[in-house]
């Protein structure tokens, strides 16, 4: 049965104190809906790095009609948990109601956040490098020989999107031929038509489901992929080497950011002053074959 989602209410350290003692062992792990691979794939990697460290990592899905962050922080809260670990969330959305997590950490409890957080959060993030990887795309793309390439990216209030935009510029994309979108596939093919009207040969896009709704906008305009146009995920989530074309894409470092966030959880436990850094990784291309070099396509209209 889904938490309720009641308005999260302010608690103060004095009653936690009189309260039972914090359940040294119970960790929550708060995720987005499991919809996107990548979240079963975080939610995987932290649960078994906390298991084997003797913690017991409880899971709160967020869902639509269902428990919300507030909710969830609210019950763990209650329930004297240990520490919280985000794997995607309010945090990452510049115009996202943020005050849960000002309590977190007005009642100092260790938290840690999966990818970039607004900057105003004292909390530790592991974080992917969104520059690296948008460099990495990029780059792929150019070596083939496409000059006209495209970004798919999340909002503009999402901070990953906003630095991999950022380094769009900085490499000379075209500000025409980055579109924002919501991290879905239905939403990767709604955006496409424009910039494949465009005349773009190659689409880098900010997670896998929207490379994979790319794909199919072109192939529904008759376009071959990679024939006519090269597309880049991004993630590597499950299934994408099972695709069809196999997907090109941004691997993440899932399994050494999940090592890195229970790291600095654990830090935060033994000072609660531990620092409220960045800790950047590095993401890898793993090239299959949606990508190759461009050919005179066809009439896109």
């Amino acid at each position: 049965m889904p938490l309720p989602s009641p308005r999260l209410r302010p608690l103060r350290a004095s009653a936690l104190t009189r309260s039972r003692p914090m359940s040294p062992r119970l960790i929550g792990l708060v995720t987005p809906d499991l919809q996107n691979a990548i979240f079963p794939a975080i939610t995987e990697a932290v649960g078994s790095e906390l298991t084997r460290r003797g913690f017991t990592p409880v899971l709160c899905t967020q869902s639509r009609g269902g428990g919300s962050e507030p909710s969830f922080v609210e019950f763990l809260l209650r329930q004297r948990f240990s520490g919280i670990v985000f794997a995607g969330g309010h945090y990452a959305f510049a115009d996202a109601p943020h005050d849960h997590y000002r309590q977190l950490a007005r009642l100092s409890v260790p938290v840690t956040l999966f990818n970039a957080g607004v900057a105003h959060l004292p909390f530790p993030r592991v974080v992917c490098d969104d520059a690296a990887a948008t460099d990495l795309g990029w780059r792929h793309l150019a070596s083939l020989g496409h000059t006209r390439i495209g970004l798919v990216l999340g909002p503009h209030s999402h901070l990953p999107s906003e630095r991999k935009a950022a380094r769009a510029r900085e490499l000379g994309v075209d500000p025409a031929l980055v579109v924002r979108t919501s991290f879905s596939l239905e939403a990767g093919q709604a955006v496409a038509g424009a910039l494949l009207r465009a005349g773009v040969t190659g689409l880098l896009c900010a997670s896998d489901p929207l490379a994979l709704g790319v794909i199919r906008a072109a192939r529904r305009r008759g376009l071959d992929v990679p024939g006519d146009v090269s597309v880049v995920g991004y993630d590597d989530s499950a299934l994408m080497p099972c695709t069809s074309p196999p997907l090109t894409t941004i691997r993440q470092p899932v399994e050494a950011m999940a090592a890195a966030a229970v790291d600095l959880l654990c830090a935060q436990m033994d000072t609660p002053a531990a620092s409220a850094d960045e800790t950047l990784l590095d993401p890898e291309l793993i090239v299959r074959g949606s990508t190759g070099r461009p050919r005179t396509a066809p009439d896109r209209r």
